[in-house]
């Protein structure tokens, strides 16, 4: 095979991958931004039970959910290389399977929600007044399941084929109504943690209504050459594959920071408290930086796709650019902002003398774990997804190791080292593995 794509794709230039990535950046930044809200929300009300038990249910359901998320990332990748090798049918078939495994999975969790409150408990036992709290609001959330899953889905297929202004519509309306559910349920009505749950839950079901709607061009006379690729076996045996290992990866990438949150549990209610202000930042970190790793998920598939070598190198260069500067100018924002930032989510004293001692660790997180998030998207933008599975195995092994020797000896401090352990180890190891990427566009 030679470096002559199939289909001739617009220049690669830094104006197009800003074109791509801003967007995301901006509606990225929003999804954590909601959670600082809901947990600012239920911190007006200056208790760290409600506070708990908000972050403990959001984290629940974000690793039963996140399980799911090769639905984005393996409909992104896939997506993007079936446009850049100019197959319209193939490039809807990947949509419509993936919104059929999604919409499943979400009722599979609703007819398992009793078993899912209970081992939520087994295996994170809390106080009696945040364990009521989340009970509460997990039996709420849970009704929200088939449309967050289907929405990985959704948004992987807007990813693949650049449609970011898409992506930023979809999370502004989400998150801005999911704001003002917020406020009205939590500080107008008095509704306390079940309003949280409830603002989310219509914030989720609108906006697969409107992602749809982004798609609808999928639906439309291409919808029949689609349908019938359904069942193509090639097809299914190879978003299989590539759907297992993330699964795999997601597993064990969610276990990690949900082991983080229980042990953080264990330290008491105003360390968890904190703890949950404390993500707030490092999930700002990622999902803003995330953008540039789904323009990389756009942008290498589809260089992937057209059997450009050049072009997979060139585009993996440009965005672990823009990832390091902007990885910069956040570890900067939280040193300048951060304590502000805390005194606005909480207004218990505990918990914010608390947050601030362990706010260096925010600082470090971005400078250190975005080369594993723009590598995450070069990597399924390549399918490379065994190789993504194999350098989470040896991350999370260390991460583990770290674990045992550091939350022993330093505590708290010993569980934010161990993350940045992780995370780290996710950057070398999948840096040591590129190569595979650029062989992927050599092959026949």
């Amino acid at each position: 095979m030679t470096d002559t794509p199939a289909v001739a794709p617009p220049e690669l230039t830094h104006a197009r991958i800003l074109r791509m990535a801003l967007p995301i950046v901006i509606s990225n930044a929003t999804v954590p931004l909601l959670g600082a809200v809901d947990t600012g929300v239920v911190g007006q009300l200056g208790q760290a039970a409600p506070i708990g038990a908000v972050g403990l249910g959001a984290v629940v359901l974000a690793t039963l959910y996140w399980i799911f998320s090769f639905l984005r990332m393996g409909t992104s990748g896939l997506a993007a290389q079936a446009h850049g090798a100019g197959d319209e049918a193939e490039r809807s078939a990947i949509l419509l399977r993936s919104l059929l495994i999604g919409l499943a999975a979400g009722l599979c969790f609703i007819l398992l929600q009793l078993p899912v409150i209970w081992a939520t408990f087994r295996v994170a036992p809390a106080s009696a007044e945040v364990e009521a709290l989340t009970r509460t609001y997990l039996s709420i959330r849970i009704w929200g399941a088939p449309a967050t899953i289907g929405l990985y889905a959704v948004t992987g297929w807007l990813v693949a084929l650049e449609r970011t202004r898409g992506i930023l519509v979809l999370q502004l309306w989400m998150n801005g109504l999911n704001i003002g559910l917020d406020l009205l349920f939590v500080l107008g009505l008095g509704y306390g943690v079940g309003g949280v749950a409830v603002a989310t839950l219509i914030a989720e079901w609108t906006g697969l209504a409107l992602g749809l709607w982004l798609c609808r061009d999928a639906f439309g006379p291409v919808l029949a050459a689609a349908r019938a690729r359904l069942a193509d076996a090639e097809a299914i045996r190879r978003m299989l594959g590539v759907n297992r290992d993330i699964m795999i990866r997601s597993v064990l990438l969610q276990g990690s920071f949900t082991a983080f949150v229980f042990l953080g549990a264990g330290f008491g209610d105003v360390t968890l408290a904190a703890n949950q202000v404390l993500l707030q930042f490092l999930e700002v970190s990622a999902y803003a930086l995330d953008g540039f790793a789904f323009a990389a998920e756009a942008l290498v598939g589809q260089a992937v796709g057209a059997r450009s070598v050049g072009r997979v190198r060139r585009a993996s260069i440009m965005l672990g650019q823009w990832g390091a500067g902007g990885a910069a100018l956040i570890a900067l924002g939280i040193a300048l902002f951060g304590p502000a930032v805390i005194d606005l989510i909480s207004t218990a004293p505990e918990v914010r003398a608390e947050a601030r001692a362990y706010l260096p660790w925010l600082v470090a997180a971005p400078l250190i774990g975005v080369a594993s998030w723009i590598f995450d998207g070069i990597f399924i933008g390549a399918t490379r997804t065994r190789e993504m599975m194999q350098a989470i195995i040896v991350s999370v092994t260390l991460y583990g190791l770290a674990l045992l020797l550091f939350v022993p000896l330093l505590g708290n401090h010993g569980l934010w080292a161990a993350l940045a352990v992780l995370n780290a180890a996710r950057g070398v190891t999948m840096a040591l593995l590129y190569p595979r990427v650029e062989r992927s566009a050599a092959r026949v």
